[in-house]
């Protein structure tokens, strides 16, 4: 695994793959892996002080520990095979993960002050999906977890960018808690593509210059997003897909503020 100031590149192996932990990153309130079993194989944890959301990349497991039991957790072969499962996880949870195929699943955790909802499986039925923007910037959203649902610190969704489009556009922030114009969340932005050897460019700045990165994304790289604008872009030939983690500590939702610079652009 390589590390930038804000771009991770990660080659995935058997158990367990971390990425970044709280503290690293300039994040505060997010810590992320990668989990990958064979199939038969298993992986065993505690949630600890932390709420945690697994959301399946591909493959399928089931899963258990004190009170629930999951017989199927996940179904779809890749990002681009429909909607995810995500398993839930409230803080000082023992579980289990056994693989029924190989398996890829995203782990996000955040400090957890509260004891939040039971475990829950999160079904494609229960996300929901929607189009955004128009011409070359056109994506799709799919929100797992919104402000909703009891999770303290959560909101989590997918990303669908069509062969040669941009998302996050205009660039958009959200950094400082001044409802309801911006609510401030740092987000992770894990990518994959299809087919896999696409790319992508992912852009983090300010508008004092005090950030200004350019990054080339590839299959499994994690870009750490703190603070700052942030848009992104796929090459053409390849579908790229992101999942974006929000992590807010006194809100959460989808509310942010355009780049003015860039902003006329939603009502050309």
């Amino acid at each position: 695994m390589s590390k930038g100031k804000f771009l991770i590149n990660l080659a995935p192996k058997q158990g367990y793959n971390k990425i970044f932990d709280v503290g690293e990153y300039n994040m505060n309130l997010t810590s992320f892996g990668l989990i990958k079993l064979a199939a038969g194989t298993s992986y065993k944890a505690n949630t600890g002080d932390f709420e945690v959301a697994l959301v399946v990349l591909g493959g399928k497991c089931s899963a258990k520990g004190a009170g629930f039991g999951f017989a199927e957790v996940g179904g779809r072969k890749n990002p681009f095979d429909g909607a995810p499962h995500t398993l839930y996880l409230p803080r000082n949870t023992e579980y289990e993960l056994v693989a029924t195929t190989d398996i890829e699943i995203a782990y996000n955790a955040s400090c957890a002050s509260r004891d939040t909802v039971k475990p829950t499986l999160i079904t494609p039925e229960m996300t929901r999906s929607f189009e955004l923007g128009r011409e070359n910037f056109t994506r799709r959203a799919t929100v797992i977890l919104d402000e909703k649902f009891d999770s303290e610190h959560f909101y989590i969704g997918e990303g669908m960018i069509p062969s040669g489009n941009w998302s996050g556009y205009p660039p958009h922030r959200h950094d400082i808690d001044n409802p309801p114009e911006e609510i401030d969340m740092e987000e992770t932005y894990f990518y994959m593509f299809s087919p896999e050897q696409g790319f992508g460019i992912q852009k983090i700045y300010t508008p004092d210059g005090r950030i200004d990165e350019t990054y080339t994304v590839k299959n499994y790289d994690t870009v750490a997003i703190a603070e700052g604008f942030h848009p992104l872009c796929g090459a053409p030939g390849y579908s790229m897909y992101y999942l974006w983690t929000m992590a807010g500590k006194n809100n959460r939702g989808l509310i942010s503020v355009l780049d003015p610079e860039h902003k006329w652009v939603v009502g050309k």
